[in-house]
This record gives C-alpha cells, structure tokens and sequence, in this order.
C-alpha cells in the first residue's frame, strides 16, 4: 500500500522555485564564479606583461571592501557626526546616508571587462566616427616616469566622446579610472561605466557628508596609484575656449600630500580637439537664454537616431567620418618637483592660501594643455571664414590663406600634425565638410560663412584662440 501526499499547485510550483535557487546558489553559481576569476585572472596575466602603469591592488579591492573603508575612515567619521547633530537625526540614520554615498562613488572595476569589452567598444566607436591621430610631445618624460607615481591624466573637455577616446587610446599603457557627472546614471551604462573604473559624482553638490566621502575617496586612490583622468573645466565647454580650472579635484588630491616622504603625483597635460564635436549643436544652444530645455526622451530619441544613422551609413559608401579626432600628451609636471622649485608645501597653511597654491599649479598645467590642443583642419577654416566673414572669396584664396596661417601657427611652435605634401587635400577635405553641414552659402564659385552659423564657427574657431 503507497501513501501519497496531496498539495496545492502553487505550493509545488514555490518548492520548485526554491529548488532551483537552491541548486543555482549551491552548485552552478560556484562554478561560474570560478569561470569568471580565472577570465579575469588570464586577462590580468596578459595585461600586466604589456601595461607601462601596472593595476593596483587598490583597483582589485573588493568593493564593499572599499565602501567600509570609507564608512569608517576617521575624518568621514567626525563629519557624520556633525552632519547628524546639524540636521537633527540619528547616528544611524547619518551613517546610512555615508554608506549611500560611498556606493554611489566607489567603482566595481573588472579589468575582463575593461579590456576586452570596453577597449574593443571604444576602439571601434572612435574609429568608425573619426580618423584618430596621437601626439607625443615629451616622450621620453612619459617613459621616465617612476613606476610607483600616482599619475593623473589632465585634458581639456570638449565633447562627451573625450571619455572614449581617452580610454582607447591609453589602454595599451594602463587602466584608467575617471569621474562621471550625472548624465551616465541610468541603466545599463551605469553599471558598464562603473565595471571600467569610473565613479560618479555630482558636480555642484553643497552636501557637507558628500563632499567628504568624495575628498576622500580621491585622496585614497591617488594615495594607491590609481591612474586617473581628471577635466579641470569641470564641464564642457559650450564657447570652445578653454574654461577657467575648478580646484577640487587637485585639491582633494594634494592637500595631504607631504613631498619629503609621499610618492610622487605626476599631472600628465592632454589637449584633445575635434573635426567636428558630436553634440557641437546642443553645447552653443546653451548660450541662448530663450532657448528652451529639453527633455530627457528628447535627448534619448536624438541620441538613438543619430546612432541609427551612424551605423546604417557606414555601411555604405557616402558615409564619411567626422574628420580628425586629435589627442597630444604633453610635458608631465611632478608635482614633487614643483614642491622643491618653488618652495611649496600642500599640507601647511590654512585653506585658503591652500587653494591660491592649487590654483597657482592648475593654471600651469592648464597652460601645458592650451600649448598641446591640436590645431585641426576645421578650427583653422573657421577661422579664416570668420576673419572674413561679410565678404564673398574664393575657395582658392580661403585655401591659400588657411595654408598661410598653418605655417604661421608652426613657426610659433603649435602642435600641427599633417604633412606638408598633404596639406593642401587636407584642407579641402574640410572644406567639403563645412559645406556638407551647410555652415556655408556658395554663388558663382565664391563662399562666404552663412549668418545662422557664425555661433558654431566661432566654437571651432575658439579652440586654437590661444595662438592667436
């Protein structure tokens, strides 16, 4: 005689469920989790041979291991509980908040995912949009940096395409790991983003606690090594000038930092200039104050579109690239040596004769970026077009004079990268450009800018305005 056992179907259907967590949690995710380390494990053997800035541990730390680190860092601590006693709240509420923050800014770096999926993204991104070309005007001084230093890559910022380029093409070199501002918060880039190294920040936050975790979660990793990249300007440029430094980065970098027995940071200078800067439209539309703001699904939909029209072209043979997307690496400058030049110490002093010190050393390498920004093809154009731009001249003259100012800009030593011999293709190819745009009106074989892109030529024309 068999006894049975009857029972609802949807208490099967639960013990089912249950069984299947229960073998995934105990025999298969085991099995992927070691499938995964030794990915990572292999990538990181392959990596560390060819990389000139080896990962470190800091970067391999696991993460929640680095949100309690800074949970309960001994200055974090103290501005807790301030931040509890001002706003009236509980301990444990505060320490809540501090351990939000900390996951929002820490990163969950996976170099499998770095380098292979995110370089190989990038790689093929900035190739398929531009013809990339690569400066390097001190590399003996890049090769000679100490192989301990914390070495913090500063660039200008002039498109959203800066963080990709950037990434490609110092992967061969290193990991980098960078801020990113708000607008990369939503999923999936999010969790992409934050799998390559980057931290989140919110650029104008007052928040006290905030402002604490961030200061110190950039001290901790430039204390570690940890290869950065930093855009002083703390936004893009919506004119095309350079934009004055923002000291918090630097500051939270240096204001411990003692040169007697501290390694070294070394600020690598980056000047980046475009063809043709993707959101170039959206930048200067900031500069109407009757201009309306724009929606997220707009920006979205815009997005999605141009991608979609990017990828269905470069399958077929009208599609041409945006021109030439230029990245020079300057002078490094050390800040032990400057420390020892100019009699400087980071650490003494009160706040603000702290920051007149920061400032001091931001604008100088500031200015190693302004020397070091390409000058490119269109920038020169829109130039010259705007030199002349209530009167009617020929393709030859505006090519002729483009030349001339070329060879100008290079007897003052600025950073010109094309070859004599194609010079002259070079500058029709861009010319074609600005007509492809329609940035300017033909008549009877003679080209004038047109009114309604003025705006836009001046952003072009302002990248290389400190040669002028």
């Amino acid at each position: 005689m068999t006894n049975s056992i009857t029972m609802p179907a949807w208490v099967f259907i639960i013990l089912l469920l249950f069984a299947g967590v229960m073998v995934l949690d105990r025999l298969l995710m085991p099995s992927l989790r070691w499938m995964l380390r030794r990915r990572v494990k292999k990538v990181m053997d392959e990596v560390s041979s060819r990389l000139h800035i080896a990962i470190r541990p800091f970067q391999l730390t696991r993460r929640q291991g680095l949100i309690d680190q800074l949970v309960f860092d001994d200055q974090v601590i103290e501005v807790v509980k301030s931040y509890a006693a001002e706003n009236d709240m509980p301990m444990t509420i505060a320490q809540e908040k501090a351990k939000r923050y900390a996951s929002e800014i820490v990163p969950a770096f996976n170099a499998y995912i770095y380098f292979r999926f995110g370089y190989w993204l990038a790689r093929n991104i900035a190739r398929l949009i531009y013809r990339i070309r690569v400066g390097f005007y001190d590399a003996d001084g890049l090769k000679n940096i100490p192989e301990d230093s914390s070495v913090v890559f500063v660039m200008n910022h002039r498109s959203n395409m800066d963080y990709v380029l950037v990434s490609f093409l110092v992967a061969e070199k290193t990991a980098l790991s960078y801020a990113v501002g708000e607008w990369a918060r939503i999923w999936p880039l999010q969790t992409l983003l934050k799998s390559m190294g980057a931290f989140f920040v919110r650029r104008n936050s007052g928040n006290p606690l905030y402002r604490k975790i961030l200061e110190r979660y950039v001290h901790l990793s430039t204390r570690a090594g940890v290869c950065q990249a930093v855009f002083p300007e703390g936004g893009l440029t919506k004119t095309g000038e350079l934009l004055e430094p923002r000291l918090g980065f630097m500051d939270y970098m240096l204001r411990e930092y003692h040169p007697e027995f501290d390694k070294d940071i070394v600020f690598v200078p980056v000047g980046i200039n475009y063809d043709r800067v993707v959101e170039d439209r959206s930048l200067i539309r900031k500069l109407d104050p009757n201009a309306t703001k724009r929606d997220k699904w707009f920006v979205m939909k815009t997005t999605l579109a141009f991608v979609y029209k990017m990828l269905l072209l470069s399958r077929k043979v009208r599609w041409r690239r945006f021109g030439y997307a230029s990245v020079n690496f300057g002078r490094p400058v050390s800040v032990k040596q400057y420390c020892e030049v100019n009699q400087v110490k980071f650490d003494e002093g009160d706040a603000t004769q702290r920051f007149e010190q920061v400032k001091k050393l931001a604008d100088t390498i500031m200015q190693h970026i302004a020397d070091v920004i390409p000058i490119l093809p269109i920038s020169l154009l829109s130039e010259v077009l705007l030199e002349n731009k209530n009167i009617w001249k020929s393709e030859l003259d505006i090519k002729a004079t483009a030349m001339q100012k070329m060879e100008t800009l290079k007897a003052k030593g600025a950073p010109i990268d094309i070859l004599p011999s194609a010079i002259e293709g070079v500058i029709t190819n861009a010319l074609s450009m600005l007509k492809g745009r329609k940035l300017v009106e033909a008549q009877e074989n003679l080209i004038r800018p047109k009114e309604a892109s003025l705006v836009l030529l001046e952003y072009y024309a302002n990248s290389i305005k400190q040669w002028q």
